[in-house]
């Protein structure tokens, strides 16, 4: 016997919210690989200087964000089932699952605020590092170079504050572009190119995290409205 009345519209609205949820996996999943395959983060996070490479752990939160994509979109064919086919056992199922990727999701957000500031800077060690390399004709210099130049190239920058990135290509133009007058005024240091790009990068994957929770709480709500809906009508 199906449900009526108000558990009905419920059923409904659950399917349409599942189909939200379902887009919105495949959304997060496309986003995720745009930002795995930025040409700007793996021009630099690829990048190695001697024995010793660059800071990936802005990768893990990648690779966490691609496994939710995921299982959002599994969870959310298995609630827009289990609605249709007013399925106790499979809500039940979805519920639980949606709880479990709730407390994922917590559990990397917390991961990526904790983490939000070493990321840029761990990049910014790495940078400075290959930098000063470069700079005294140390044994990896030429190793540093390529590394520097592929940081100022992909991010257009040039030092790692304001005093280096009007200076520097003044006496070095094999590591920066002779342009200490376009440095002078838009100071366009390494450091704040790199708290640029990750803090741009990771703020888009914050709002898509708020969004996607919101979105996890309305149907942990309805799921549990239906399960009792479905029990009702059938005891009756």
């Amino acid at each position: 016997m199906g449900v009526e009345g108000c558990t009905k519209c419920i059923k409904y609205l659950l399917f349409v919210f599942n189909f939200i949820f379902w887009l919105a996996g495949g959304i997060i999943l496309g986003v995720a690989l745009w930002l795995r395959h930025d040409s700007q983060t793996t021009n630099i996070l690829y990048l190695q200087l001697g024995d010793k490479q660059a800071p990936n752990t802005f990768y893990v939160g990648i690779y966490i964000l691609i496994a939710v994509g995921a299982v959002m979109m599994f969870v959310g064919f298995l609630g827009c089932y289990g609605a249709i086919q007013e399925s106790q056992c499979l809500l039940g199922t979805f519920f639980t699952c949606l709880v479990i990727l709730f407390a994922c999701e917590v559990a990397a957000g917390i991961w990526g605020f904790v983490n939000k500031d070493q990321i840029a800077k761990d990049v910014k060690q790495f940078y400075d590092q290959a930098f000063q390399q470069a700079l005294m004709g140390e044994p990896d210099a030429n190793n540093a170079k390529a590394v520097v130049k592929t940081f100022h190239e992909t991010l257009d920058c040039c030092g790692s504050d304001f005093v280096t990135g009007t200076f520097t290509p003044v006496w070095r133009e094999d590591l920066c572009r002779k342009d200490s007058l376009k440095s002078f005024f838009e100071n366009t240091n390494c450091h704040k190119k790199i708290d640029e790009l990750f803090s741009g990068k990771l703020y888009l994957i914050g709002i898509a995290a708020v969004v996607v929770a919101v979105i996890m709480i309305f149907e942990m709500i309805l799921s549990m409205v239906l399960c009792c809906g479905i029990r009702n009508s059938s005891v009756y």
